[in-house]
C-alpha cells in the first residue's frame, strides 16, 4: 500500500526495523521545546498524510520514552481519518518527575496505519445472549 506524505523538514517518517509496526514520528522545532512535570504540550512534526479510505492512523507513545522518561500521550492513542489534512501535531504529556527536553528531529512517537470497517447500526430492544453476559471490569478473571 501506498501513502502520500508532505514532510517540511524533508525526511519522511520510517520503520526503525523490518519487523516495526509503526513509523516513528520526530519532532520539527524551531527551538527546543521543554515539558515540565504534568505538563502537556502539542509536539509539531511537520508531516502531512493522505490516509488511503478505509484505514486511520494511531499516534502511539514511544515505550522507552515512556518506560525511561515518563513521556506519553494525553489521549493514550490518537486517531487520524482518512480525510485529514493537516499538520499531525503529537499530544505530549510529561509524566515523569524531571523536565523533559524535546529537540528538532527527536522521536516523539510512533504512527500505525491500521484497517478499519464501518458498520451500520441497527437500534434494537435486545441483544444476543453470552456466558458473559453483563460481566464488568474483572469479571473474566472471577474465578466462580
Amino acid at each position: 500500500m501506498e501513502m502520500k506524505i508532505i514532510s517540511r523538514s524533508g525526511k519522511a517518517p520510517s520503520y526503525a526495523t523490518e519487523g516495526a509496526s509503526g513509523m516513528d514520528l520526530r519532532a520539527y522545532l524551531e527551538e527546543p521545546m521543554t515539558l515540565m512535570p504534568m505538563e502537556r504540550k502539542l509536539v509539531p512534526t511537520g508531516i502531512y498524510v493522505e490516509i488511503p479510505e478505509g484505514y486511520e492512523g494511531q499516534v502511539r507513545a514511544r515505550s522507552g520514552l515512556a518506560i525511561k522518561k515518563g513521556i506519553g500521550l494525553v489521549n493514550g492513542i490518537g486517531t487520524i481519518d482518512s480525510d485529514y489534512r493537516g499538520e499531525l501535531c503529537v499530544p505530549l504529556i510529561n509524566w515523569g518527575n524531571e523536565p523533559f527536553e524535546i529537540q528538532d528531529g527527536d522521536r516523539i512517537a510512533q504512527l500505525v496505519i491500521a484497517k478499519y470497517e464501518r458498520v451500520q447500526i441497527e437500534l434494537v430492544q435486545e441483544l444476543g445472549d453470552t456466558d458473559r453476559g453483563e460481566g464488568g471490569f474483572g469479571h473474566t478473571g472471577i474465578k466462580g
